[in-house]
């Protein structure tokens, strides 16, 4: 399916800022589909005036749809719909004509032309499904009469609003609670929803007639509200914007849109949610990575402690190849302390890799290749590894740069060490993570078998790419037929 960006490139002459406008109208139209009981359908003109496409669509969720299909980039001739043609041409509400049939479906179709500034720019059609219909509800009657004055609004240029948006991703519904007020800010209809929304709060008895500011400042304490500005603003009606509200108990989100279809401010449309639950679980969570944090950190101390006293240990060993093992000890105990601290502190069980790849190269070179100028040097990303995937490799990478260190730069009779440099690329393809660890040095023993080896370091390499990770290892000369190449293969999903 199309975008609306798209459509109108391909077929409009609109503006950027013809554009921008639409999408303002879209971020609010779920709420005017809702109150109508009707499916929108934004009508772009022919840049060639041969007619109109669907540039976007919306069902409301509280009454039946009157379009089963997707109408968003299909093309109406001009002539074929006159009711879309005279809202275009004569700026002006359309909603003479008899019902459409869709389907067996009765359907009023109704036209609302789109003005920005002096122009207009595109038409919306509302087309409300008649099946079922029946004498409607106070609660009805008062969703209609304010998707009446919002259409008014929309057909002179004052909807969408241009101020600042809200921030809410929990923003209101029109299901959540509806309240219409006055110029002054008083309630002249609440939904039941609303009113059961402030009961919690505290109110005992009905909303009608009460200024919603004032009452909320009464059941509101002071340290729970906004300032004074915006809770005037917000709650009597002049401001396009939401705020969040609450007792100890209770947090609700509170949403004003300003009603002046002919120009002149004549009250408010006000929703309200009950968040209490959300803002429960946002806590909760906020516990819970802190927590998570704090047992990452801990297990890096407790690691790095270990790792401490196996350097002791080795310190106090007569045994060269006893020191030597428990020094490839202590370096595979830090790999995985590094992956700790870095999880300690990110806020997600994710571990950006590149900055554990690169404390890697120079915990290797500078621990265990004293004497032997080797560089380590990174290309490409990693990306944003999860935890468990990133212990593993931390790990396997470690064992592969000790290798490259330790067997691919031996001294000279002078006992120095030749200069070399270890490459380690890093892509991410289709789901799948590719490294190779490539080193200048002087290659692998004449006829080594990866699979015949004993090399301890190896057989932890192996197990664990093959095993933990799910992925391949070759091992093999360098491109070039200098030096050691070690290649891994592994799944991202």
């Amino acid at each position: 399916m199309p975008s609306l960006s798209e459509l109108v490139r391909s077929h409009t002459d609109l503006d950027v800022d013809d554009v921008a406008w639409l999408q303002l109208l879209q971020a609010d139209w779920q709420i005017i589909a809702d109150l109508s009981f009707a499916d929108l359908v934004l009508w772009l003109p022919d840049r060639e005036g041969q007619g109109f496409w669907a540039g976007a669509q919306m069902r409301p969720t509280t009454g039946p749809t009157a379009y089963v299909d997707d109408v968003v980039g299909t093309f109406v001739p001009a002539g074929r719909r006159p009711m879309l043609d005279a809202a275009w041409t004569q700026g002006r509400l359309v909603r003479e004509g008899d019902p459409e049939w869709r389907d067996d479906v009765p359907v009023r179709v109704e036209t609302i032309p789109v003005r920005r500034g002096a122009r207009v720019i595109a038409v919306v059609a509302r087309n409300t499904n008649l099946l079922g219909v029946r004498t409607p509800s106070r609660l009805e009657l008062s969703y209609l009469q304010t998707a009446a004055d919002l259409t008014q609004m929309i057909a002179h240029g004052y909807f969408p609003d241009q101020g600042p948006r809200s921030d809410h991703a929990d923003s209101p519904r029109v299901g959540d609670g509806f309240l219409r007020v006055d110029a002054q800010g008083r309630v002249v209809y609440a939904s039941p929803n609303a009113l059961s929304v402030y009961r919690r709060l505290g109110l005992s008895g009905d909303l009608a007639g009460l200024s919603l500011a004032e009452l909320t400042r009464q059941l509101v304490p002071p340290r729970r509200r906004p300032d004074e500005e915006t809770l005037s603003a917000v709650l009597g009606g002049r401001a396009h914007r939401d705020t969040e509200i609450g007792s100890d108990e209770v947090s609700l989100i509170v949403r004003s849109i300003p009603l002046r279809p002919q120009g002149d401010h004549i009250g408010a449309l006000v929703l309200v949610r009950d968040v209490t639950d959300l803002r429960r679980r946002d806590r909760e969570l906020v516990t819970k990575d802190a927590t998570i944090r704090e047992i990452h950190h801990r297990v890096k101390n407790n690691l790095q402690t270990v790792a401490a006293l196996l350097r002791l240990q080795a310190r106090r060993m007569d045994s060269e190849s006893a020191r030597a093992a428990l020094e490839e000890a202590v370096r595979r105990v830090g790999s995985i302390a590094l992956v700790h601290e870095t999880l300690s502190q990110a806020v997600e069980e994710q571990v950006d890799f590149d900055e554990v790849a690169d404390r890697l190269g120079r915990m290797v070179t500078e621990v265990s290749a004293v004497g032997k100028p080797v560089l380590v040097r990174r290309v490409g990303s990693f990306g944003v590894l999860p935890s468990e995937v990133a212990t593993a490799l931390a790990m396997v990478l470690t064992e592969v740069l000790q290798n490259a260190v330790e067997h691919g730069y031996p001294e000279d009779r002078a006992g120095e060490a030749r200069r070399g440099e270890i490459v380690v690329t890093a892509r991410r393809l289709v789901g799948r993570l590719h490294v190779s660890v490539e080193d200048d040095g002087q290659g692998l023993p004449e006829g080594f078998d990866l699979d015949g080896s004993t090399n301890l370091g190896l057989s932890i390499v192996r197990t664990l790419v093959e095993s933990e990770l799910g992925g391949q290892l070759e091992l093999g000369p360098a491109p070039g037929g200098r030096g050691t190449r070690a290649s891994l293969d592994v799944p991202l999903d």
